[in-house]
């Protein structure tokens, strides 16, 4: 009996450590973000804090981290994909369509070859999965770029759309990888890399069917004065949920179609659409944060007990040349000076989307994704640590070397939130 109510007291200080840290963060956000310390930094810290006064298990089985990671997931695909409008992209759509037409799949092909090339004992899906988990990026973890107007609006949409909208396009690639590494492992009950594009397909059928749907239907109500507009963003938040729970039941992908519903719903729920997110957008907030809690109290305390200098390698790698040669190479005839595309590929953080894509490979897949996994999060902790301490002295640099050379012809900015910052948390240069 003793043992148990210690046992219990343990768990009770750590979820009083996370509740704790969720609410001094809520409250002095703002603060912390001017000095460049962003919420993956901080959570991060504080779980392998957790870690290191044994107040978690840093060996939890995958089944229990599922829940989280899936909702994780499925919020912020729709939430992403939503809050990016098609007015958004329609004037500088030729620099969105080279960053996510050509840019991410050279990336997803870089990184494959290098994995392919550093980890020759791992199959060519395994090698895919981590390129193609390691090719989205999160704006997130480089605040000071996004936010700071000193950076000209067209350099800092072209990061937060491309951050957007990268990690849904990324998905269909991650989900058919994992597909064919379960059948090349044995994995039972995994499906085939056919089975999972015909899963796919359908996936994207039904997102845009309840996402249109929905959105619309919100709409209708609202000119009759129908919706309770204390509730709607509940509505909204089950309407993220029931785009992939319909396509569960529908036995195909429910990411792909959260991803394709919430870019649905953007489309069709009109301009108060955009302030009906604001509650999806705090939840994916929040279950992000205890991802990265989730990541400092699992992986890093692993990655400092077995270092590997391949992994690091190709980290480093992965964050550099994988990310910046296909940027340069998709950013030709776009009329971006060279500063300007350096600049751009290098604010490439790889954040939430690689860690739930890795989690969701090792529920799948189990043992056998272990080398993904361990790839994925020393490609993240490095991207964590070397973005946010680059951000804000580059974003500095940068945008007083562009004061310099005259302003640009550019439309005004519009508000294209980053996720987990509040609306409107751009500021002006104060250093």
């Amino acid at each position: 009996m003793g043992a148990q109510v210690e046992e219990v007291a343990v768990d009770a200080s750590a979820v009083a450590v996370v509740a704790a840290s969720i609410f001094v963060w809520g409250a002095v956000a703002a603060r912390i973000q001017r000095a460049d310390v962003t919420a993956p930094i901080v959570f991060t810290a504080v779980g392998a804090l957790l870690a290191a006064l044994d107040l978690v298990d840093r060996q939890p089985a995958p089944e229990s981290l599922k829940p989280l990671v899936e909702i994780t997931l499925v919020w912020v695909l729709f939430s992403d994909a939503a809050r990016v409008r098609p007015h958004d992209l329609r004037v500088e759509a030729g620099d969105f369509a080279r960053l996510l037409g050509l840019g991410l799949p050279l990336t997803i092909l870089a990184g494959w070859g290098l994995a392919a090339w550093l980890f020759p004992d791992l199959d060519l899906w395994l090698t895919l999965l981590i390129a193609a988990a390691l090719a989205p990026t999160d704006a997130a973890l480089g605040l000071p770029v996004v936010t700071n107007r000193v950076v000209p609006a067209r350099v800092r949409r072209l990061i937060t759309v491309e951050s957007g909208l990268n990690d849904g396009l990324a998905t269909p690639v991650v989900m058919l990888a994992i597909a064919g590494a379960g059948t090349a492992e044995g994995v039972a009950n995994a499906p085939g890399p056919v089975d999972a594009l015909l899963e796919l397909f359908v996936g994207v059928l039904v997102g845009i069917a309840v996402g249109a749907g929905g959105g619309a239907l919100l709409r209708w109500t609202r000119r009759r004065g129908w919706a309770a507009d204390d509730f709607v963003g509940v509505s909204v938040l089950g309407l993220a949920l029931l785009s992939y729970t319909a396509a569960l039941v529908l036995q195909c992908n429910g990411f792909v179609a959260a991803f394709c519903g919430g870019s649905a719903f953007g489309a069709a729920a009109g301009r108060r659409g955009r302030s009906e997110l604001e509650l999806v957008e705090q939840a994916s907030g929040l279950v992000s944060l205890l991802v990265w809690l989730a990541f400092g109290a699992i992986a890093v305390p692993v990655m400092f007990d077995q270092p590997d200098a391949t992994l690091v390698l190709y980290a480093v790698l992965s964050l550099t040349a994988v990310r910046m040669v296909p940027v340069a190479l998709a950013a030709i005839g776009s009329g971006l000076d060279r500063r300007t595309v350096l600049f751009v590929a290098w604010f490439g953080p790889r954040g939430l989307a690689s860690l739930v894509f890795a989690l969701l490979a090792l529920d799948e897949l189990g043992p056998a994704a272990d080398p993904v996994v361990a790839v994925i999060s020393v490609t993240v902790l490095l991207s964590v640590v070397a973005h946010g301490a680059t951000s804000a002295p580059l974003a500095s640099a940068y945008g007083r070397g562009a004061a310099l050379r005259g302003p640009s012809p550019e439309r005004p900015d519009t508000d294209v939130p980053v996720r987990g910052l509040p609306r409107g948390r751009v500021h002006h240069e104060v250093r």
